[in-house]
């Protein structure tokens, strides 16, 4: 991961975000196994609320349900919280049924 990935990115933080709390492993090159907890999520990315040993570029692999296996960028880190781009946006309607499985609050999900 030498020089960390070449990010041209937009400002996509416009984009719902969607609130969750939802423990995943992800899957570092060097690290190995980095366990996190997605707060929040969009068809773009996603944001966890611990601190994390990932620096800005580097990448991770984490599975969601209905997704499965996905690749994300560190986009931005702070003492405790850092936010991933995922390597494609997702597919609306399977953004949609992924967080029908992981958002514990219905009242908290977007009418389709």
């Amino acid at each position: 991961m030498a020089g960390g990935a070449q990010l041209s990115v937009t400002d996509l933080r416009r984009s719902t975000r969607h609130p969750v709390s939802h423990p995943v492993i992800a899957e570092h090159r060097q690290l190995g196994d980095v366990p996190m907890t997605i707060a929040n999520i969009s068809a773009h990315g996603f944001m966890v609320t611990e601190p994390s040993p990932l620096t800005r570029g580097q990448r991770v692999i984490i599975r969601l349900p209905h997704i499965g296996r996905i690749e994300a960028h560190v986009i931005w880190t702070t003492e405790d919280r850092a936010g991933f781009q995922f390597e494609r946006i997702l597919r609306l309607e399977d953004f949609t049924t992924m967080i029908a499985a992981i958002q514990p609050n219905p009242r908290l999900r977007q009418a389709r």
